[in-house]
């Protein structure tokens, strides 16, 4: 066979292996050895064969092929014909008898062959003589078991004899298959199945777009089994890849697979592979259930030809069965006929209690039409599933139930639930309209469910941002809705019908909107309701008002989040927590659930849960990470059409925009939200644009324009219910009041706040709360407001806010002659904003420093033209600024420069201070040009 390639094909997580072969091609340059490869089935014995050749030829070795083929196992001498195919024209150069001899196993000679000794020797001469001519010789034989007897006697031969000359064998072999190498004495070196790291490697790499937790599922079953890792993707299809669609609890076989793991289940008896697809269905591998369901007390003994061929064995310490590999688990189900697993859930099922889910589920499959009484157990096992924070399975549970429904309206009411929770929980937008669709053609009643009317609106608002149409509809439902027995179930549709109308109350931003939820709420909401709507309400609806009669039941739920694994419930306990500053602690629950999102889950909650990150990391100075955080709920906004929800996630960008001096960025985005807003009766985008605006004319010391922004939200000596947005406002229009001599306003505003629970609520709001009523008076510098407010235990968490209020003392104090005590107050404040690379606040507190008489450096942001723009980055800024500008992240651009990732993200602040820019696509255009 002809020589191959010399393009080494790249192996996932075989380094060990590949080292192993390396050495052994060297130890063989003077003294010739030969090496056997084993393991399992699939494992990647070939595939270190092909990459073994390259390497061979590239350290000087001449590289022959032999693979073993169980169709010419039985023709003699095929597999030293190939051997000896490559070597053909070097043949006749050797003694006369040899040669004849190797020509008549060639069959170019009326002679028979002769005994196999004569073969072996005249084999190794010719392969001696080559090594003289040419260099060493590699003999790489796979699937070795398969080679023809008379071959396999020679190769023994020859193995044993290799130490004359540079000549290396290396085989590959099934472990436990007989085989010419395996009593011979050589060296074996047993292929493991890959590690998990490099099995998910192998996955992504091969399948980009699969969802990660389907690729963990696989690798699972797969063990590390390369063939297995690679073929197991092939029968799924693209839904079920994104896990878009439900995965079968045993996963299909290509015909590859089948070949390695059905063969040694269809030689069982069929009284053993009735038992086995008994265990495969069943999953807890408890005896007790499988000797029950198979009909008598003697039905385990149906088990000893399985344990007996090493497919499956009853754990010492458990005591349950359990499958050698989960893929012996595919093969049996692939071996059964329909009847066969209907029979064996039904079977399953009758030795479950009442009650059980996998009861229900047994039923389920064991059911060949609709059936009323499964499908009702199957809806309330959707949503256990649901509150487990499988959202997928709960859906792909309800459609089940669905299909299993016998009238139109049950039919439907399952359609339009499982309708319902894509929109508000996976991010299903895209299905809504047709799953209604369906549930309307199954119950043309034309009554709408809460369930139907929940859906609609949650595609009216998040994808269309019509609120009065969702609003409407929504009330209407609720208005009309008749409880049925099942309480727990309607809870969970009531609760994400309450879900919708708050937020269509909230991005509305209304009172009437407002009051008539409460209204609704109290009148209609079931009696097994949870504590936690009061909560949501209290805090997030009203948190002027009614945050602090339940903020001590919020702490206690949030302690509980690492327990809580109802995806729904930690949103709810977070959203509470978003304006009261309690997001800290939701942190490790909210991430949870944007991994979950990752994985294909709830996606419509992760995109919630990252811009609630988003806010703990504006308040926490942590705007980079901020702007990391927001383009990927963004991306997810776009990908599933979550445009209204995506207003929150520009509306943060915009802050930083507007706090770091990017006017033109925080000026776009305002006027987006507003275009997109108004129009729809957002009032939230309104607010949103507001914000900005005012930010950034606070920032660049546009005190008129700022108040004339704020002054439209705010009515000074007024707090209005419903308005949470007020809770961020209350320095920006303390500061604004003030420097355009409206302290009547700002003391007024301040005395409404002190009115309302605001102050109590948290440090922060208190914090604030004081510097407001310190600005406010403008006859006297208010020295134990300030300082209380600046000495805020904790203050170091809102490092924007706590610098302001730095700034704002040190200017009083520098206007009353106090430089001394203004400089402390400035300096700290400097430092604060150049860490969060505040531009125009940084250049506000450097002028009031050169005011008092300190020397401040000028920072001048970098033009975006000329040729002086890069003057003054580091030369380490300057490759992380470019890296950064192509779209790596913190940690890639950390892994090609050496560098934490906390290091890059400083350098990164560091540039975007200098360069005047925010973003990743900013700095892109700030770069564009020579570098000097």
């Amino acid at each position: 066979m002809a020589s191959a390639s010399l393009t080494p094909p790249v192996l996932v997580g075989r380094s060990a292996e590949l080292a192993v072969l390396d050495g052994h091609f060297d130890a063989s340059r003077v003294r010739g050895a030969a090496l056997m490869l084993t393991g399992e089935p699939g494992v990647g014995k070939t595939a270190l064969l092909e990459a073994a050749a390259p390497r061979a030829s590239e350290a000087g070795f001449r590289v022959l092929r032999i693979a073993g083929c169980p169709f010419q196992r039985g023709v003699s001498f095929s597999a030293l014909n190939q051997l000896l195919q490559p070597l053909a024209e070097e043949i006749p150069a050797l003694p006369a008898r040899q040669a004849d001899t190797l020509q008549a196993v060639r069959g170019l000679s009326d002679e028979q062959p002769t005994e196999l000794l004569a073969i072996a020797n005249a084999a190794l001469a010719l392969l001696e003589r080559s090594t003289v001519e040419t260099g060493p010789l590699a003999l790489l034989v796979d699937d070795v078991a398969w080679v023809d007897r008379p071959s396999a006697t020679v190769l023994g031969t020859l193995a044993r004899s290799l130490h004359t000359g540079p000549i290396v064998l290396l085989g590959a072999s099934r472990t436990g298959d007989e085989s010419f190498l395996g009593n011979i004495g050589i060296p074996e070196y047993e292929v493991r199945p890959l590690d998990d790291v490099s099995a998910n490697e192998l996955v992504a790499e091969r399948f980009p777009a699969m969802a990660a937790r389907v690729r963990r599922r696989l690798v699972a079953e797969a063990r590390g089994n390369p063939l297995a890792l690679l073929e197991l993707p092939v029968p799924l299809n693209d839904l079920q890849q994104r896990e878009q669609g439900s995965l079968p609890a045993v996963l299909p076989l290509t015909e590859r697979l089948k070949e390695i793991f059905s063969t040694r289940v269809a030689a069982l008896p069929a009284a053993t592979r009735k038992l086995l697809l008994l265990a495969v269905l069943d999953a807890s591998g408890e005896l007790h259930i499988l000797q029950r369901a198979s009909g008598g007390p003697d039905g385990l003994a149906g088990l000893s030809p399985a344990e007996r061929a090493g497919l499956v064995q009853v754990d010492a310490v458990t005591g349950r069965l359990v499958f050698r590999h989960p893929l012996t688990r595919s093969a049996v189900l692939d071996l059964s006929t329909s009847e066969e697993r209907r029979w064996a859930h039904g079977a399953l099922a009758a030795e479950l209690p009442e009650g059980s889910e996998h009861r229900a589920r047994h039923l389920a499959d064991a059911a060949v039409g609709p059936d009323d009484q499964v499908a009702a157990l199957l809806h309330e096992v959707a949503y256990s599933t649901l509150r487990r924070g499988d959202a997928v399975g709960a859906i792909t549970t309800l459609l089940r139930a669905s299909d299993l429904s016998t009238t139109g309206t049950a039919k439907a009411r399952r359609l339009a639930e499982a309708a319902c929770l894509g929109a508000n929980i996976t991010g299903d937008l895209g299905n809504v309209r047709a799953l209604l669709g369906t549930a309307g053609h199954a119950d043309p009643s034309g009554v709408v469910s809460l369930a139907a009317a929940t859906a609609a609106a949650s595609q009216l608002l998040n994808g269309e941002g019509d609120v009065d149409t969702a609003h409407r509809l929504l009330i209407g439902a609720i208005e009309t809705h008749t409880w049925p027995e099942d309480t727990e179930m309607v809870e969970d549709i009531f609760r994400e019908a309450l879900n919708t109308l708050l937020m269509v109350c909230f991005y509305g931003g209304r009172p009437e909107l407002w009051h008539s939820f409460e209204d609704v709420v109290k009148r209609r909401r079931p009696p097994t309701s949870g504590r936690l709507l009061p909560v949501i309400l209290g805090t997030f609806g009203d948190p002027a008002y009614g945050a602090l009669p339940v903020l001590d039941r919020l702490d206690h739920l949030i302690t509980g989040l690492h327990q809580q694994t109802d995806p729904v419930r930690v949103f709810g306990i977070s959203l509470s927590s978003s304006y009261i500053d309690r997001l800290p602690g939701c942190r490790g629950a909210l991430r949870r659930i944007i991994d979950d999102g990752r994985d294909g889950g709830a996606v419509a909650l992760a995109i919630q849960a990252q811009f609630l990150l988003a806010n703990d990391a504006y308040a926490g100075g942590q705007w980079d990470e901020l702007l990391e955080i927001t383009d990927e709920g963004l991306a997810w906004c776009e990908t599933y059409d979550y445009r209204l929800t995506a207003s929150t996630g520009h509306f943060q960008r915009g802050l930083v925009a507007a706090a770091r001096g990017d006017g033109g960025t925080a000026r776009e985005t305002a006027d987006r939200l507003v275009s997109w807003g108004n129009p729809r009766g957002l009032g939230a985008l309104r607010v949103y644009a507001a914000h900005i605006r005012a930010l950034s004319a606070l920032g660049s010391a546009d005190f008129d324009a700022a108040h004339r922004l704020l002054r439209a939200l705010v009515t000074p000596g007024e707090v209005p219910r419903f308005m949470p947005h007020a809770l961020w406002l209350l320095l920006d229009f303390a500061e604004a009041a003030v420097h355009t001599d409206h302290h009547e306003e700002a003391a007024a505003h301040v005395a409404a706040v002190r009115g309302t629970d605001i102050p109590l609520t948290s440090p922060r709001l208190a914090m604030v709360t004081a510097a407001a009523e310190a600005m406010a008076n403008p006859d006297v510098i208010d020295h134990a407001l300030f300082e209380a407010a600046i000495a805020t235990p904790g203050a170091e968490r809102w490092p924007f806010d706590w610098a302001r209020i730095c700034l704002a003392y040190g200017e009083r104090l520098r206007r009353a002659k106090a430089g001394g005590a203004a400089r402390e107050h400035l300096d700290a404040a400097l430092g604060t904003f150049e860490r969060l690379g505040a531009t125009p606040w940084s250049a506000r507190a450097a002028n009031e420093l050169r005011a008092s008489g300190i020397p401040v450096k000028p920072l001048t942001p970098v033009e975006s033209e000329g040729p002086d723009r890069h003057a003054l980055l580091t030369p380490q800024e300057r490759v992380a600024a470019q890296l950064a500008a192509t779209g790596l992240t913190n940690k890639q651009i950390a892994a090609q420069l050496f560098l934490s990732p906390r290091t890059v993200a400083a350098h990164l602040r560091s540039v975007f201070r200098k360069l005047n820019v925010t973003s990743r696509g900013g700095l892109r255009d700030a770069l564009t040009g020579p570098v000097p």
